[in-house]
């Protein structure tokens, strides 16, 4: 045979030939692929007595017996069989299932979709009407975000077009109608209509910007609600703020104080991004005058000009309205001096540097006697001006200043310039005594800065209540202005709490809970029945006093002391003369340092008052606030009552009996007395006011509070009683109201004083 043997391994097939070499053929899956599509090496040849034999008809075919070969082959075919059985099964089983299966539904094509959208948008846009947009969105195949992110794409087409065609403002106004509308629907993204704007305020010239603006504002309502709120509130602010980016600010005033207006009715008050939390100025706003005095036309050369007929540049005075002639010489000093406080103004900040607030100090000092000497009447004001007020027409001025020396005596003639000035020093002095969240630590005011701020105040108030026209109404009204400031300012350093409070909504009805019936509705009826609790301590505590929370109330159960009884033994002890060591004091107690500064927090007016006077410990400050409450704390007794004094006390008594009239006058008033004089002052505690020696704040903010004539005399008595302390005499009371003219009043509190004994 030429095939002796053949076997395999796992990487090489090997063969022997008639010579009983042995050969290689190659790898195990080489050999048979070979074998298998028919291909034969030149090194195996399959012998002719291995060649399958013709097949034979299946009738003729013998049947194959079960030997080796055959039993495998039969496994295989077996096999075979199985597995076209199956595949057939599961061609029949899915050919079942799609016959029960509906049609498949059409695709959403976006080519076909964008195209049907638009036409029915120029139908709805001729109609004035969005129902063939509805249509439409109903027949398209397709889900609600494809069919809605097609239709916004139509919108802005179409849009586009128009712009591009120079359409008319209506027109675009209608698209952005129709948007809102889809939102309303739900045919399209709720930020559909604010995307359209933003496209056409971008291309659009301002003329009819102004036009489309005017659309906008009428709408603050709809952008308002919950359905475009939320989504829009982004792009509202984002056009606003590219739209002021194009006007001019000395041009476009008016447009620019309309977007302003817009965006405060559209944001909520506690919108943080409207607000200037951390207290920054506007830096680039400088007023630029001319700073080199050679180049200065003041002075004499100017006066010659004038006498000489200068002509009067246009815009510098009305035509009905003759030169006015100012009596203050008006130099290149006071120009330079008047124009370089609009720094201070613009950045208070340099007014708490040394060698600044000198300066500004001087520069306001002679500005402010410029005023005061020069001051405007009635007579001085210009016909046409009076005639515009009679009239109730609008005075439009504007904020930013003419720094041209040939103006400057036109400028000291002007009320509303003086007003300006004025109001500026006010709200630059309220920023200076504020209490400012951001401001640095190192921005403290010296109490000699402090009363001259407090100096200038009343100055400054008095120049506006002169100045024509209502100069004493118009000075109401900014003081008011800036109280409410005052409120603004806390409001933003406790971080801009919102003011809307949200009630929790209470989805489950609430059960009506059974009270349980209190022991004193059944028992203890009557006068003489106790109620018994069972225990006899129980039944003692509880019948102490028929009303518990009245027991609760009791004085005996205030177990906070005075400030005397606390600090009588630190008063003695910071005394010199008594010459106790510091650490035998007992303000160096940590824990009666602890104790002094709670009772100090309840009870002390002092804890709370700014100073700049600065405190390494505990103790150096508890110390200092001993030596304050010395002084203000009546001396204590020098000999201590005990039990068995009773003599004692009743020779004080007979002391007390037998005191003279100058005694008595001598201790401060009672509650009861402020009680019974406040309502014989009644209308003249005005009067008495500056003779107790109260400031116009505290004038003003008594009438704020009440408009009761005896409650605004209550509180002036209550506030000189808490100012002055135990000086707070009837005998200081008396000498106050005969300097006030008011003798009659000091007669009947000296006969009160006497009955009273």
């Amino acid at each position: 045979m030429f095939l002796k043997c053949l076997f395999f391994s796992k990487i090489q097939a090997y063969f022997l030939d008639e010579n009983g070499q042995t050969r290689t053929v190659g790898n195990y899956s080489s050999l048979r692929n070979r074998t298998r599509h028919g291909v034969a090496d030149s090194a195996f040849q399959r012998p002719a007595e291995f060649k399958s034999p013709r097949k034979r008809p299946a009738a003729s075919r013998p049947t194959p017996r079960l030997t080796g070969r055959s039993s495998r082959t039969r496994r295989q075919q077996s096999r075979y069989s199985r597995l076209t059985s199956s595949a057939s099964a599961a061609a029949r089983w899915r050919a079942r299932a799609a016959e029960k299966m509906s049609p498949t539904p059409p695709l959403f094509s976006l080519p076909e979709a964008r195209t049907r959208f638009t036409k029915s948008t120029r139908e709805a846009l001729n109609n004035k009407n969005i129902k063939p947009l509805l249509n439409t969105f109903s027949q398209l195949p397709g889900s609600e975000n494809e069919k809605k992110c097609t239709l916004d794409q139509a919108f802005r087409g179409v849009l586009e077009e128009e712009i591009i065609n120079h359409s008319s403002c209506e027109n675009v106004l209608a698209i952005i109608s129709l948007a809102i509308g889809g939102v309303t629907e739900g045919i399209c993204t709720a930020s559909t209509p604010f995307v359209l704007l933003g496209d056409v305020l971008d291309c659009l010239p301002l003329d009819q910007c102004d036009t489309i603006f005017t659309f906008v504002e009428k709408n603050v309502a709809t952008w308002k609600s919950n359905t475009f709120y939320s989504a829009g509130k982004n792009y509202l602010l984002r056009m606003c703020n590219d739209l002021l980016r194009r006007l001019s600010k000395s041009q476009n005033t008016v447009f620019c104080g309309r977007i302003q207006l817009f965006l405060a009715r559209l944001f909520p008050l506690s919108e943080k991004s409207g607000l200037n939390l951390q207290s920054q100025f506007n830096l680039e706003n400088v007023t630029v005058f001319n700073t080199n005095e050679q180049e200065s036309t003041l002075g004499q050369k100017h006066t010659e000009d004038r006498e000489e007929g200068m002509d009067v540049e246009e815009g510098e005075m009305g035509d009905d309205e003759a030169p006015t002639t100012c009596s203050i010489p008006i130099d290149y000093n006071l120009y330079r001096k008047f124009w370089s406080l609009q720094d201070y103004f613009r950045n208070p900040v340099q007014c708490y540097e040394k060698i600044s607030w000198k300066t500004f100090l001087k520069y306001s000092e002679e500005v402010l006697a410029v005023f005061k000497s020069y001051k405007l009447d009635d007579t001085q004001a210009s016909r046409k001006k009076m005639e515009e007020l009679k009239a109730g027409g609008e005075h439009v001025y504007f904020a930013k200043f003419l720094t041209s020396e040939k103006l400057m005596d036109l400028q000291l003639s002007d009320s509303n310039f003086r007003r300006h000035i004025l109001l500026q020093y006010l709200i630059l002095f309220q920023y200076l005594k504020g209490q400012v969240k951001f401001k640095s630590s190192n921005y403290v005011l010296t109490d000699e800065q402090s009363l001259w701020i407090e100096d200038t105040t009343k100055s400054v108030y008095q120049l506006l209540s002169e100045n024509p026209p209502d100069g004493e109404r118009f000075s109401k009204m900014v003081e008011h202005i800036l109280n409410t400031e005052e409120n603004w300012n806390s409001w933003k350093n406790e971080g801009c709490p919102s003011f809307v409070k949200e009630r929790t909504s209470d989805t489950k009805p609430t059960r009506v809970a059974r009270k349980r019936t209190a022991p004193e509705d059944f028992l203890g009826k009557g006068p003489n029945r106790k109620i018994l609790m069972g225990n006899e301590e129980l039944t003692r505590l509880w019948n102490l006093c028929p009303d518990n929370m009245e027991a609760c109330k009791s004085e005996t159960r205030e177990y906070m002391p005075t400030l005397e009884e606390f600090f009588e033994e630190a008063i003695e002890q910071a005394d010199p003369e008594n010459m106790v060591e510091n650490e035998y004091k007992a303000v160096n107690n940590s824990n009666y340092g602890w104790r002094a500064l709670r009772l100090l927090a309840r009870r002390s007016p002092h804890f709370f008052q700014p100073t700049n006077q600065q405190f390494k410990s505990l103790p150096e400050y508890l110390e200092n606030m001993v030596i304050k409450l010395a002084k203000e704390l009546p001396p204590p007794s020098e000999e201590i009552k005990t039990g068995e004094d009773e003599d004692e006390e009743d020779n004080d008594a007979l002391l007390k009996e037998n005191e003279s009239p100058d005694v008595r006058r001598d201790k401060p008033v009672t509650g009861e007395q402020i009680e019974v004089f406040a309502n014989k002052l009644g209308e003249q505690w005005k009067i008495l006011a500056p003779y107790l020696e109260m400031k116009d704040s505290e004038i003003r903010q008594i009438e704020c509070d009440s408009e009761d004539m005896k409650m605004r005399a209550k509180q002036l008595l209550v506030a000189w009683q808490d100012q002055e302390g135990v000086h707070a005499t009837p005998e200081n009371l008396m000498n106050a109201l005969n300097k006030s003219g008011l003798s009659d009043l000091a007669e009947s509190l000296t006969n009160d004083n006497e009955t009273n004994s």
